[in-house]
């Protein structure tokens, strides 16, 4: 239990390999899934299952899961959980280092405003679709003005 709390944040759910919380735990992964049977068994906290094979779960602690109506025949839970991954399980585990970092996207907060900055973006080239021309207003030059 204290794994998984400890994994959890201020998340109500975990989403994690047993094998990773079994590593965290340093147990075996028979070990920890005894520990998860007396856990679910207890009520203290309830175990979804991502994906067909079920390697890989949801470990809700002290929530219940808030399971939606059906949609297309399909019913669906939403919740908030941290997702425990670690390099020994990624089919790319040689290449992690070298790669790149992500983009960053900025937050803006309220009261807070974008300042342009830099040349910008070009604008659109795709001429408009036939029948779908922009109908933008136009300015007349009063003659007597012009001179």
């Amino acid at each position: 239990m204290m794994v998984l709390v400890a994994q959890m944040g201020r998340h109500n759910a975990i989403v994690a390999s047993q094998a990773n919380l079994a590593r965290l735990a340093n147990c075996s992964v028979r070990t920890f899934q005894r520990a998860l049977d007396v856990l679910r068994a207890d009520k203290w906290i309830e175990v979804r299952q991502i994906g067909p094979n079920g390697t890989s779960c949801a470990y809700i602690v002290n929530d219940r899961v808030a399971w939606s109506g059906k949609r297309d025949g399909i019913r669906y839970s939403l919740f908030s959980a941290a997702v425990l991954v670690s390099d020994n399980e990624q089919p790319d585990q040689a290449e992690l280092e070298r790669l790149e970092p992500l983009e960053h996207v900025p937050a803006m907060f309220t009261g807070e405003q974008q300042l342009p900055a830099g040349d910008g973006l070009p604008p659109p080239s795709q001429p408009a679709l036939p029948g779908m021309e922009p109908d933008l207003p136009a300015r007349k030059i009063d003659e007597d003005l012009a001179d």
